[in-house]
């Protein structure tokens, strides 16, 4: 578990990340000593602009130290996601930045085993492969059932294709907090 003073700092890193790209210059990582900083550590960044998706890019897999993920997704999600045009200078004041640490990956036997607000859902398929973070199925209201079916959409595969035989089913939990929280 993260505590509030690291949730703050994370989101700090990012909004500093993202705001420094305008002005050609990046935090200093070496401000950030705590242990769990270099814990390598799966991390999304999603970035929302009045409810609405604005950006979000991940590591699904720790490869990196938890504060070189956020740098790293923080850039990926306001100028790399191809769903969307790079975010503007004008309209950062506007976006809340939202972090999820990712715990590790556990392998599914059984959709018995996913519960709805606790687990995000990797799908691993030879002809696709996506990930939902656990948020997602709450956001929607979505039970298992439609979970699977968005994951497999998601993977650009039909839907049951989570229950195929060379598919791998992998759940995860992850810790989320955005700006807001620490606003209010």
């Amino acid at each position: 578990m993260l505590n509030d003073e690291i949730k703050k700092e994370l989101l700090k890193l990012a909004r500093n990340t993202i705001e420094g790209r305008f002005q050609g210059v990046s935090p200093d990582l070496n401000d950030f000593n705590e242990p769990i900083y270099n814990e390598k550590r799966g991390a999304f960044v999603t970035l929302n602009k009045k409810g609405h998706l604005r950006g979000c890019i991940g590591y699904i897999v720790a490869y990196k130290s938890l504060k070189e993920t956020v740098l790293e997704m923080a850039i990926a999600a306001a100028f790399r996601d191809p769903r969307f045009e790079p975010v503007t200078l004008n309209e950062l004041d506007s976006i809340n930045i939202e972090i999820s640490v990712l715990s590790e990956m556990i392998l599914i036997k059984e959709k018995s085993e996913i519960h709805i607000g606790r687990d995000g859902l990797l799908l691993e398929h030879p002809y696709g492969s996506g990930v939902l973070l656990p948020q997602v199925a709450t956001e929607y209201g979505w039970n298992v059932d439609t979970f699977l079916e968005q994951l497999c959409n998601k993977a650009g595969l039909p839907k049951g294709s989570w229950n195929s035989q060379e598919a791998k089913l992998y759940r995860f939990s992850a810790e989320v907090f955005n700006e807001n929280d620490f606003n209010a």
